[in-house]
């Protein structure tokens, strides 16, 4: 398998076409034109197939909250942008989405972020979420029978946007705890007085 890509590391640039369902159009996406904005791109193995769909669906119930919170879903497969509209076409679940797919006929972006599993020629499943100065700050990669929580990356994005959004005190450090809740409070930790204290 190709190297994945690291936290904190500038994401690699890609320029493809998009299949937008809202609009029914194909267009021309670059990641770098969503510099400001979060980016989180959901990788999957491919159209027309079964738990694939069921990550769409579960995207699409909470995209609006995504898209309220300034960032920007996209799918991603090595499939063509007419495979996806094909799909949106035919599939009771899918197609009702509203979420850009991007096409990675090439398997360029899936070899570039280490998503693309050699062997099978086609992405595996998994997610990355962009910052808005364009650095990664999640990935999570799974086995392809698994389908994503889509609450759980929704909670982790808020989680990064609250530490992005927050800086942290002098001395202080701001962290998430785990099982950590929108609305919750983030850990304020003192860096030399709270050492053994948590």
């Amino acid at each position: 398998m190709n190297s994945l890509i690291d936290i904190e590391q500038l994401a690699p640039e890609f320029v493809t076409k998009a299949y937008f369902p809202s609009t029914d159009k194909i267009e021309n996406v670059k990641l770098s034109d969503f510099r400001g904005k979060w980016v989180i791109l959901t990788f999957y193995p491919g159209d027309f197939t079964f738990v694939c769909a069921t990550d769409i669906e579960a995207f699409m119930q909470i995209y609006d909250d995504f898209k309220n919170n300034n960032a920007e879903i996209f799918t991603v497969s090595t499939d063509s942008v007419f495979s996806h509209k094909g799909w949106v076409g035919t599939s009771p679940r899918v197609k009702n989405s509203k979420i850009p797919m991007l096409e990675d006929f090439n398997k360029k972006i899936s070899t570039d972020y280490g998503f693309l599993n050699v062997s099978a020629g086609s992405a595996r499943r998994g997610v990355v979420i962009i910052d808005p100065d364009g650095k990664v700050q999640y990935i999570s990669l799974f086995n392809d029978g698994l389908g994503k929580d889509a609450v759980h990356i929704y909670t982790a994005f808020m989680g990064l946007k609250y530490l992005h959004d927050t800086p942290s005190k002098e001395g202080h450090m701001c962290a998430i705890p785990a099982n950590w809740k929108i609305g919750d409070k983030a850990l304020d930790i003192n860096v030399v007085k709270d050492i053994g204290k948590l």
